[in-house]
């Protein structure tokens, strides 16, 4: 299962307050880059390679128009590697989230699963709202113990007061994005001591307590 079957099997929620709507309105200097026009694509389909076993040449194409593409702003994104490290910091153990690339990760998302723009977008401009009429600075600009003092009140949906829904809802998604990049990850899966499958040379053959539970002797 690859990073984008893992993200849909979570079936996240979306936000749809008027608040976020109104606030996730697109400026046009925010806009995504618009796709080249088919005409100027190459006309050779692109074939798969050994570094992309089992994907289809359709799939690594509109991977790489999406790569082209920019959503999140340079202040968004800026948001984003912070929130990603205060879910998932640094270590003695493994890496941070953002060593991991998680940001590039949402971002590349937010570009193949659009319904998550909205949400995303409007939460972090309600955090940016919430920093500014507490710390009087944006999220990004806060100090590390304001950023805290925040999210504390959204990260817990048990203990968050009726005022904080909003941020609730955005802090669970970007949870779920956070963990599903982090290990998807090379870093995430070394992080868990995930192997994967591999040959075993020492393998002696079938037990002989399993042949003889079948009637079979084994044969040295």
């Amino acid at each position: 299962m690859n990073r984008r079957d893992s993200l849909k099997a979570l079936g996240l929620g979306t936000l749809s307050t008027t608040l976020l709507l109104d606030a996730c309105k697109p400026k046009p200097e925010k806009k995504v880059v618009a796709e080249t026009p088919a005409e100027a694509q190459p006309q050779t389909p692109p074939q798969a390679t050994d570094t992309n076993p089992g994907r289809q040449a359709w799939e690594i194409e509109r991977d790489k128009q999406l790569q082209a593409q920019r959503f999140f702003t340079s202040a968004e994104m800026a948001a984003i590697t912070i929130l990603s490290d205060i879910i998932i910091p640094k270590d003695d153990k493994s890496c941070s989230a953002s060593e991991a690339k998680v940001p590039d990760f949402i971002e590349f998302i937010a570009k193949d699963m659009p319904e998550h723009q909205v949400p995303l977008r409007g939460g972090l401009r309600w955090l940016d709202v919430q920093c500014l009429n507490h710390y009087n600075a944006i999220f990004a600009e806060c100090k590390p113990a304001q950023r805290i003092e925040l999210i504390d009140q959204i990260a817990y949906p048990k203990k968050a007061k009726p005022a904080m829904r909003q941020g609730v809802a955005f802090f669970n998604r970007m949870r779920d994005l956070v963990a599903t990049g982090f290990f998807t990850s090379q870093i995430g899966m070394t992080d868990v001591g995930y192997a994967g499958n591999a040959p075993n040379p020492q393998w002696a053959g079938v037990p002989a307590d399993v042949l003889k539970q079948y009637g079979f002797t084994s044969k040295v």
